[in-house]
Order: C-alpha cells, then structure tokens, then sequence
C-alpha cells in the first residue's frame, strides 16, 4: 500500500513538472531574453532603443546573452524582435504594357522570384520593398523591351527574360531584396480590334489552305478517274474490235455440224422471242385458221336472242 502511495505521489510531481512548471519555467526564461528559438527560413532581427542588436539566421536553439549581450535580458521590454520570412517568393505582373517596333500594343507578363538578402536593409531602407521591386521590374519590362521587333518579341522570351533581370538586380540589391529568375511567360497583343483582324487573317488563310487542299484533292481524283475511263475505253473498243473475229470462229466451228448449228439457232431463235415479251400464239399444224377464230370469238346479240354463228367459208 506505500509503494503504491508512493507511485502515485511520483506521478503527480512528475505531471506537475513536466505540464505546468517546465513550460512556466521556459516561457519566463523566453521572456527575460535567456534563449530562443530560430524555425527553419526565417530570420530574428533585434532592435533596442532605434540601433540593431543582432541578426539571427541560424535555425535552432538560441542563447541571447551569448549573441547580444546584457541587452538580450532588456530587449524583450523595451526593444522589438522582428521574425522575417527569408523563404523565396513568387510573383506574377500581368499584362505589362509595350509596343513593338511596327508600333503594335504589346502586353507582357513577367513571373519573377523574389527573396531577402540583407534583413537590416530589408528593414530600414525601403518601407516596401516588395512593392517597389514590383515597380522597379514593371520599369524594368517597358525600358529593355520596347521598340523590339514583332518577331523578335514573340519569339525569342529566354533573351528578353535575362534583360530584365539585367536591368533589375543592381537595384534590387541596395534594398536587401535579392530578385531570383526572371521568366516572360505571356506576350499577347492589347488592342481587341487588332486581335480580331488577326483572327480574321487567320481564318481566311485557313480557308484558303483548306480550299487548295480540296482543289488539288479533287483534281487527282478526276486525274485517277480520267485515266480509269480511258484505260477502260481502250480495253472495252479492243474488246468489240476482237468481238467478230470470236464469234466468227466459233460459228465456224459450229456451223461444221448441221445439226449442231440448226438446234442451236433454235434455241437462240427461241430466246429472242421469250427476252422480247411479245404475245405468242400457237397453230396446230394443218388446221384451218379463219374458222378457229371465228368461233372462238363473241357472239353478238340482237333483242334478247342469240344470233348464230357466222359460217366459215369452205
């Protein structure tokens, strides 16, 4: 039973030092300047009474009395601890306003990266940096690209990028803010009417184009189809040429045997006569043809009493 006493009293002093009064202790520490701490990309900047103190960049656990002196127990009172974020960054100017050298509207947007390389001057010589590095880039696009030529201008971004970064780094540099790559993403013209010519043209010479393709399409097929046609033409008159001589031969032949050659035309004698649709009648052989007839056809009426038969004429 005092064992277990004894855990649980360890276990509240444990609880109680390790939640409540380590903390306590670290933030009264922390906030009488014994120490602090650097995260990873940024920077502690220390000022006391308008001068600076000192510059922390390196990331860790700091000892203030070691690196600022007696001060470091004052500075948290009547000082100012400035964290800047010295991380890269990003931006994008939009649209950036030029004209070509035949005088077009140009718009050029510029993505530029961005990023702090002395805190002190970050700080103290320019109360925005950010903005008049934008500024200065914007300034930077109008001086080094205006009056390219057209082509040029669409053509040829990777020079065109590397001019402005010329033109803005030495300026950049006495701020503290150090510009990374700079990159021409997008050149496009700002005037809609010529936009839309240009649209037109283009839609006209596409037209154009199409047009040609189908005409000469067109063409080689009637060259093909011509060509058809006439190697067909001259196969079908050298088949009509030979035609004769064909069937000259085979009725020569055929007509070498009599009966061959009367069963034969017969038969084609008969399917001219079937193919030609034509009402046949046929006559018994010896028989007299009028008197058939005659009988065969209607006979006529008068007052309700038949008439007779007409007689055929012996």
């Amino acid at each position: 039973m005092q064992a277990l006493i004894q855990f649980i009293v360890a276990a509240g002093v444990t609880f109680v030092l390790a939640f409540m009064f380590i903390p306590l202790l670290l933030g009264v520490g922390r906030l009488f300047g014994l120490y602090t701490t650097v995260r990873e990309g940024t920077c502690h900047v220390y000022t006391l009474f308008g001068s600076v103190l000192g510059v922390l960049r390196e990331p860790g656990l700091q000892i203030l009395p070691a690196r600022l002196g007696p001060s470091a127990f004052i500075v948290n009172f009547f000082g100012k601890c400035v964290v800047l974020d010295m991380r890269l960054d990003q931006r994008y100017l939009r649209s950036q306003p030029v004209n070509s050298e035949e005088g077009a509207p140009m718009g050029i947007g510029v993505w530029y990266e961005m990023g702090i390389s002395d805190p002190v001057a970050y700080l103290f010589k320019n109360a925005d940096p950010q903005g008049s590095l934008a500024a200065n880039v914007s300034n930077a696009v109008v001086r080094a690209l205006s009056n390219l030529p057209l082509g040029e201008m669409l053509e040829n971004r990777h020079s065109m990028s590397q001019a402005v970064r010329g033109e803005v780094s030495p300026k950049s540099s006495e701020w503290g803010y150090r510009l990374g790559s700079v990159y021409i993403r997008k050149v496009h013209f700002r005037d809609a009417g010529m936009t839309r010519q240009i649209e037109a043209k283009v839609v006209n010479r596409l037209r154009q184009v199409t047009s040609a393709i189908k005409q000469d399409g067109a063409n080689q097929v009637s060259i093909i189809t011509s060509t058809a046609d006439r190697q067909a033409a001259i196969a079908f008159a050298k088949a009509q040429a030979i035609r004769p001589q064909i069937l000259g031969q085979a009725l020569h032949v055929i007509s070498a045997d009599t009966a061959v050659s009367d069963t034969l035309f017969a038969i084609l004698e008969m399917q001219n006569i079937t193919a030609s649709g034509a009402r046949v009648t046929f006559i018994p052989q010896n028989k007299q043809l009028l008197p058939e007839l005659l009988s065969a056809g209607p006979q006529p009426q008068t007052n309700g009493q038949a008439q007779p038969a007409l007689a055929a004429p012996r």
